[in-house]
């Protein structure tokens, strides 16, 4: 009777000891004290990863725009998710680097707010679920096979803004009657690859439809771009193209200040330059695109795949102008320009 008993014994201290401690557990990671029953059934908390490739400060209104939209998804952050948040600065080491950090701390997926913050997730992982927000065509990137047919990890948003090149061009021209000189910054290092590229042709095949003459600068940091301006003035160039690159987003300010001072009408590829003092932009609206992101989110944390989530390309562009800064380089924009306008800055 007494061999038979003590097993019986041991058994029912042992269970009842690991609930306590489980619900010890939850109180010391989640703050709420839980009954034994209660921390059995604890659900794990999904954990959001958001890669920008400019800082989190020049990026905020898009993590704001993304983070509203969980809230509308019903996510409450801290509470039913965690939201894991990095911005690389437009550095691509330091992109690695926390694309790494962010597959280390075992996030379910991750968000990638630029093409080169999703190179840096792709290369950082195979199997975590990656939501992207790029203006590269995805599939000429390599970033997925098909944009219907992702077949990967990756799916997200593209809003293939190197496809506009020619109509900013177009639109220069609209604005500044007889133009004849237009200076384009580039981010590349290689001035030769990036006038092989499809999007350079674009914008060569457009300047010549329209007699207008390029001049192409490279232009990566504070220094450089200095030194862009002080060519452009020259070289007498009658306007500015500036070509999509995170490097820009993270010296919008500087542009912008130049572009002002040197009384140079500018086109520029996100309206968040317009908002901080930039001429004009003609693009897509790029916090819709994190809102839209977060809806992939949302289907891959309730058990979607990113391989059957077709990408979503933008069905809508929009001309945004800022008459402030138009008065302040003395430059009258056109009536039949403005009433296209989506969006005018007063």
């Amino acid at each position: 009777m007494i061999a038979s008993s003590e097993p019986s014994a041991v058994s029912s201290k042992k269970p009842g000891k690991t609930r306590w401690l489980e619900a010890l557990y939850c109180l010391l990671f989640t703050g709420f004290l839980l009954t034994p029953a209660e921390a059995q059934q604890a659900v794990k908390i999904p954990r959001v990863g958001l890669l920008v490739s400019a800082s989190t400060d020049v990026t905020a209104p898009y993590i704001e725009a993304f983070r509203q939209a969980m809230r509308d998804l019903g996510y409450v952050e801290g509470k039913n998710y965690i939201l894991e948040i990095r911005g690389g600065e437009a550095r691509p080491d330091r992109l690695a680097h926390l694309a790494s950090e962010l597959t280390g701390l075992k996030v379910d997926v991750i968000v990638a707010g630029g093409s080169n913050a999703t190179y840096a997730v792709k290369k950082a992982t195979s199997t975590i679920p990656i939501v992207m927000r790029t203006a590269t065509d995805p599939v000429r990137a390599g970033f997925v096979p098909s944009l219907a047919h992702p077949g990967g990890n990756i799916t997200g948003v593209t809003s293939v803004t190197t496809k506009l090149i020619g109509k900013h061009l177009e639109l220069l021209a609209e604005v500044v009657p007889g133009v004849k000189r237009v200076a384009v910054l580039t981010a590349q290092f290689d001035r030769a690859r990036f006038m092989a590229t499809n999007s350079y042709k674009e914008m060569e095949d457009a300047a010549r439809a329209l007699g207008v003459k390029l001049q192409t600068l490279t232009a990566r940091d504070p220094d450089t771009i200095d030194k862009a301006f002080v060519a452009m003035t020259k070289e007498r160039a009658q306007a500015l193209l500036v070509t999509p690159n995170p490097r820009y987003l993270q010296h919008g300010k500087r542009i912008i200040s130049h572009a002002a001072a040197h009384r140079l009408p500018a086109i520029y590829y996100q309206p968040i330059f317009v908002e901080n003092g930039g001429l004009m932009s003609y693009a897509t609206n790029n916090a819709d695109e994190y809102r839209r992101a977060a809806v992939y989110v949302d289907k891959i944390l309730k058990g979607a795949k990113p391989a059957d989530l077709p990408i979503e390309q933008p069905t809508k562009f929009e001309l945004v102008i800022n008459l402030k800064t138009a008065k302040q380089i003395g430059l009258t924009i056109p009536p039949n320009v403005l009433a296209r306008a989506d969006r005018v800055i007063r």
